[in-house]
C-alpha cells in the first residue's frame, strides 16, 4: 500500500517526461513541482521519445548529462530515465513522488499502452514510488494552453497525493484543451477507446522505394459515458487510476478448465 503524502512541502519530487529535456511541458511541470516542494529533481530523456512506451535500452550503454544542479538528461527512454534517477542519481534518498509530463497531447484510452509519459509513471510505481502522469489535450498544431495545468495541477496533485492507494496504481491525468476558467470539473473516469495507427499512408521516396507513415488516431466524439475521453471532450479534467496488474481475473477459471 502506498502511504499518503499529506505534506508535499517535505517531499522529494522527481520530474520526468517523454518529450525530452527541452520540452515546454517539462518546464511547466518543473514549475508545478517547485510550487509544491523545494526538493525537485529533473531527469528526462535527451531526445523526444513519444511512443516509446515502457521500453528499456539494453543494447548500448546509457549516458547522463548534468545541465544544472538537480537537472539531468539521459540518452535513453523515459523508463531508462526513471531507472537512472531512482537507482543512481537519487540512491541516497528515493523520491516520494514522481510526476511525468506535462505531455503535449492527450494520453487517453489505449494511449496509455503507447505513451512514454505514462510508462515513466509506470516505472515509478513498479519501483514503489507514488506516480502521476500529466497530459494536456492539444488540437493539432494549435498553441498549447500550458496555463491550464500550470494553474490547476498543484492543488489537484496535493489532493491526489493524500489518498491512500494500492502500490501498483499510477494516476493518469488529462487536462482538456481549454482555458483554466473554462474547465468544468475534475472527473474520475475509466479508460475509453480510441485506436492509434489504424491509418497507414504510403509514399514514394526519390529512388522510387515506398515508405510509410502511421496515421493519426481516429477522431472521437467522446460520447461513451464515464470515460476519460468523455471527460476531456466536455472540458473536464480526466483522472484515471491505472493498475499495473494486467491480468483479466474473470477469465482465469475458464482457462484453467480448458487446460485440465
Amino acid at each position: 500500500m502506498a502511504e499518503p503524502l499529506a505534506d508535499l512541502s517535505k517531499a522529494r519530487i522527481l520530474v520526468t517526461n517523454d518529450d525530452g529535456i527541452q520540452a515546454n511541458g517539462l518546464e511547466v511541470l518543473e514549475e508545478i513541482a517547485r510550487s509544491l516542494s523545494d526538493d525537485v529533481w529533473v531527469v528526462a530523456p535527451e531526445q523526444e521519445q513519444s511512443g516509446a512506451a515502457h521500453s528499456l535500452t539494453l543494447r548500448h550503454p546509457l549516458r547522463i548529462r548534468e545541465h544544472t544542479p538537480r537537472r539531468f538528461s539521459v540518452d535513453g527512454t523515459p523508463t531508462d530515465s526513471v531507472l537512472m534517477a531512482i537507482g543512481h542519481l537519487l540512491q541516497d534518498r528515493r523520491p516520494d513522488l514522481l510526476l511525468s509530463g506535462v505531455n503535449r497531447g492527450a494520453n487517453l484510452g489505449e494511449d496509455v499502452t503507447y505513451s512514454g509519459t505514462v510508462a515513466a509513471a509506470m516505472e515509478g510505481a513498479l519501483l514503489g514510488v507514488r506516480s502521476m502522469a500529466l497530459s494536456l489535450a492539444v488540437a493539432g498544431n494549435a498553441a498549447a494552453r500550458w496555463q491550464t495545468p500550470q494553474q490547476l495541477a498543484p492543488d489537484m496533485i496535493r489532493r491526489l497525493a493524500a489518498v491512500q492507494l494500492d502500490a501498483n496504481i499510477l494516476i493518469n491525468i488529462n487536462f482538456p484543451d481549454a482555458d483554466p476558467d473554462d474547465v468544468q470539473s475534475a472527473q474520475v473516469a475509466r479508460l475509453g477507446r480510441r485506436k492509434l495507427g489504424e491509418q497507414l499512408e504510403q509514399r514514394i521516396d526519390p529512388r522510387g522505394v515506398p515508405y510509410y507513415w502511421i496515421g493519426p488516431m481516429r477522431e472521437e466524439a467522446g460520447d461513451e459515458p464515464d470515460t476519460d475521453l468523455a471527460a476531456v471532450f466536455t472540458n473536464a479534467i480526466a483522472v484515471t487510476p491505472v493498475h499495473l496488474d494486467l491480468t483479466h481475473h474473470p477469465a482465469i477459471a475458464a482457462l484453467r478448465q480448458a487446460l485440465e
